[in-house]
């Protein structure tokens, strides 16, 4: 048999608890071990009146059964003394169960404003006053549990209960914000829509329909939903008579009525409401994210339709941009820097994904890799400060609400790869300003320099919901168009699970957003907890795609086009399908516990092997080093065995030339006679040195210690790297230059 559920050491405050509902709670409450505040005005149904017997008859039948209770005679507006009372009785407060009402019936053409007004503060006001009370002490104390006593009125209507409908239903959507916000603080806030016998029935119910719906066949399930075990949140029960049923909202798949390059008419709604109306297969929202992006992914599939957008205008109004967005067009952020070292590089490529539990992944994280390089994406971090420290709201012409700000879209374009570590001069600009009907998209385009040499070019697609419907135009020959994917089966799929703390690493590279780490913040933008950024997940996808088709040669990269999709939790697999058409890879990228798309329309344009191999220098071509080698393969041929006994030990040299590699030399002094020769090591080195072709000739020269050159960066080294101290005799003492 299942152990009793008790409530000792608990503290419960019940509010309308003279009688009815609210008194049979306590007593039930009382029986299980809690002690109990007793609230009631003590008026009557219409609240008009003040009275203490009512609550004192409810405390008095608590104690003579070996309860603890005390009460409390505050109209429910007064809600700090409510709890104040709590906090002085019995030191905590535990558990709120919003249950005070009142009734002023009358017809919506009879409501006079005091019979609105009296019912809202009660009901609505009431629960609000009471539970802010009781909200920071629950906080504090990681534990609450909170009713909400809403009613059928409020979730089907009823004839004559306008003002008591709108209450009801409106502590409904009070509830389900405390759910969200509550949650990390183990604050649980459920609502429930009891029928039940009490004065505010008697009269329009039979006396034997309300011996039947007694109070005690309610209060079990607000015990239940109010015991430290329970982990129920944010749900709303009907129940009575000894029957209890969950509700839950429920949404049809609707339709699609407007098409690019024609306005949205009622005519198309019209054509349509079969289908807006057919509940087969019905979706089942739960949070607020599924209404937000059920229209991001309806505006996904109008925008990867041919044609342009078609602005939300009933009259067949013009596409011409308002006067104010002219201003806007070609607005020029002031100019900004970005400097990076390699350790931002690596920082980058970790918070992206990569890991030393792929070999080949070391190139992007470890400095001394002989192919060390940046990862393509890092581009982004470059270009974001333009978005950031409230650049958009420096835009002239543009009066919207930059809380409702989505990336929704990013091209990424190089020109050269991106230098290890660099110092680059970024210009930022509007280039566009489209109108989407739901919103309006800012193409901002931002050009990165190195010099005078373009490096690299982003442009952010920034969505701006409920902006739109301005009459502006709808396309732009400056935007880089999202591409659909093909039709068939992905040639390639790969996954890679994300890190609970991927956000939080994630924005080491720059992007602070309290979004992706504070719960509070998240909680507020209507998430369970911080979500992963979209560029995070972009940098995963592009990762996958260099992985899959160019072997993690970042020389292969040329561009890459994605639509964000739905939001990301860190701890979730990403799956990256993909199709290759030529140098061009589509993809898409979903969360493989869901099946949810984050990343839609995408694609990464990869350079022709033949044109990569055109970028890298000639093996041996014009460097100084190589006559170094030369001489030393001579001199070996008189004194090999003898350094052989010295040094007993085989170099590889890995030579750069404007950061990337141009030549590999092997000085074998541990094998025969010794040897040197162009290529890798043809068995092991026993150290390898990585160093461009100027360093090497100081060190050479004896301008540069090589201890001093590994020790500063310049010179990099894996393996035996004490073997660096024989540099010098080999170098130095046998090589003529």
């Amino acid at each position: 048999m299942a152990s009793m559920l008790n409530f000792y050491g608990r503290v419960v405050l019940v509010t309308g608890a003279g009688g009815g509902l609210g008194r049979t709670y306590a007593l039930a409450f009382a029986e299980r071990g809690a002690s109990v505040v007793v609230n009631d005005l003590g008026g009557d149904m219409k609240g008009v009146g003040k009275g203490s017997l009512a609550a004192d008859k409810v405390v008095e039948e608590i104690r003579r059964k070996g309860g603890k209770a005390v009460a409390n005679y505050d109209s429910v507006e007064a809600g700090e003394k409510i709890v104040k009372a709590a906090l002085d009785a019995f030191g905590r407060i535990d558990v709120v169960v919003n249950n005070a009402g009142i009734l002023r019936d009358r017809s919506f053409s009879r409501i006079s404003d005091e019979d609105w007004d009296m019912i809202q503060r009660v009901h609505l006001r009431g629960s609000f006053m009471v539970t802010r009370a009781a909200w920071d002490h629950m906080k504090k104390q990681n534990f609450g549990r909170i009713i909400m006593t809403s009613s059928a009125a409020g979730i089907y209507g009823n004839f004559g209960q306008a003002n008591y409908s709108a209450a009801k239903l409106g502590l409904l959507g009070l509830s389900n914000s405390l759910a969200v916000e509550g949650k990390k603080n183990n604050i649980h806030c459920n609502t429930v829509a009891p029928v039940a016998g009490s004065r505010m029935t008697q009269g329009f119910l039979p006396e034997d329909l309300i011996e039947a719906l007694k109070p005690e066949y309610v209060a079990p399930l607000v015990l239940w939903l109010c015991h430290e075990s329970c982990e129920e949140n944010g749900s709303v029960f009907e129940v009575g008579a000894g029957w209890i049923g969950k509700l839950r909202w429920e949404r049809t798949l609707g339709a699609l009525v407007r098409q690019k390059n024609q306005p949205m008419t009622p005519e198309a709604v019209k054509a349509n409401w079969t289908k807006i109306c057919d509940f087969d297969n019905a979706t089942k929202p739960q949070r607020i994210q599924d209404s937000v992006s059920t229209v991001i992914e309806a505006l996904s599939k109008i925008d990867s339709s041919d044609g342009g957008i078609s602005a939300n205008n009933l009259s067949h109004a013009t596409s011409a941009a308002p006067s104010g967005l002219v201003e806007a067009v070609g607005y020029k952020f002031p100019p900004f820097s970005s400097s990076y070292t390699e350790v931002d590089t690596i920082m980058y490529a970790l918070g992206v994904g990569a890991s030393i539990k792929e070999p080949k992944d070391l190139k992007f994280i470890y400095e001394g890799n002989s192919d060390f390089s940046c990862l393509p994406t890092f581009g982004v971090i470059l270009a974001q400060k333009s978005l950031g420290g409230g650049g958009l709201a420096e835009i002239p012409g543009l009066s919207v609400n930059f809380t409702k700000v989505l990336h929704g879209e990013h091209y990424l374009e190089l020109y050269k790869p991106l230098p290890n570590a660099g110092d680059l001069k970024c210009e930022a600009v509007v280039a566009d300003v489209l109108d989407k009907r739901s919103g309006l998209v800012i193409l901002i385009d931002v050009y990165s320099y190195s010099g005078k040499e373009l490096i690299c070019y982003n442009q952010f697609s920034v969505f701006v919901m409920g902006s739109g419907g301005f009459g502006g135009k709808r396309t732009s020959d400056k935007d880089k168009v999202a591409v659909a994917i093909p039709s068939r089966p992905p040639d390639a799929i790969l996954t890679d699970t994300t890190s609970l703390n991927q956000a939080a690493l994630y924005r080491l590279s720059g992007d602070w957003n309290p979004l992706h780490i504070d719960p509070d913040f998240a909680s507020l933008a209507g998430f369970d907890r911080p979500i992963l950024h979209g560029l995070c997940t972009f940098g995963f996808s592009a990762r996958h795609v260099l992985q899959q088709y160019a072997d993690r040669d970042v020389l292969r990269f040329k561009a890459i086009k994605v639509r964000f999709a739905k939001p990301v939790y860190p701890g979730q697999t990403l799956q990256t399908e993909m199709w290759k058409e030529g140098n061009r890879i589509h993809f898409q990228t979903k969360v493989q516990e869901t099946g949810d798309t984050v990343i839609s329309n995408a694609y990464v344009d990869l350079v022709p092997t033949s044109d990569t191999l055109a970028k890298i220098p000639s093996e041996g071509g014009d460097l100084q080093s190589n006559l170094v080698f030369e001489e030393i393969g001579r001199r070996l041929q008189d004194i090999g065995q003898e350094m052989v006994k010295k040094v007993n030990a085989v170099f590889e040299w890995h030579i750069t030339k404007g950061e990337k590699i141009a030549a590999k030399w092997t000085i074998d002094l541990k094998n025969g006679a010794g040897k040197v020769y162009q290529g890798p090591a043809k068995g092991s080195a026993d150290a390898t040195f990585i160093l461009s072709d100027e360093v090497f000739m100081e060190v050479v020269l004896g301008k540069l210690d090589p201890q001093k050159a590994f020790f500063s960066g310049r010179l990099k080294a894996r393996g035996n790297i004490m073997l660096s101290q024989k540099l010098q005799m080999i170098l130095k003492d046998y090589a003529k230059i």
